[in-house]
């Protein structure tokens, strides 16, 4: 699917590939997303098992510049694993409207995710509200 921006700047988005997989962890290499990184072969497990994953690139195909990967049920829960914008390219509406895109294809479900303190204001400003979560591990 094509996605032309209001400054004229067109891309692409379509489902992940297996193919992706490599220029989906430099992403994640370049962002510092080190825990993503370093459990490689969990990581692509995961690419795999996801029902929410799309990359989105510019124009000519020649680089992915972003993704997103989430989990569905289809009727209640949506929830957004990682979203990922390369540096450079944020700031152009590609995030949002990566975000629109899937919850148009559940419209009935509730969109959740975790943000960093980095990222949180990124999200209040799309119309996302702040509730408290909490994370374990098995090993905790």
């Amino acid at each position: 699917m094509e996605l032309t921006l209001s400054n004229g700047e067109t891309f692409f988005f379509r489902s992940y590939k297996e193919t992706d997989f490599n220029e989906v962890q430099q992403l994640n290499r370049d962002e510092g997303w080190t825990n993503l990184v370093s459990r490689g072969k969990e990581t692509e497990n995961a690419w795999h098992n996801s029902n929410i994953k799309f990359v989105v690139g510019t124009k000519d195909e020649k680089a992915i510049i972003g993704y997103v990967r989430g989990l569905t049920d289809q009727h209640i829960t949506l929830y957004i694993c990682e979203l990922l914008i390369k540096d450079g390219f944020r700031g152009l509406g590609i995030g949002r409207e990566l975000l629109h895109y899937v919850h148009g294809l559940y419209p009935d479900t509730r969109m959740e995710l975790l943000a960093s303190s980095s990222s949180h204001t990124y999200y209040e400003q799309l119309g996302f509200r702040n509730f408290p979560g909490f994370r374990k591990t098995l090993a905790e």
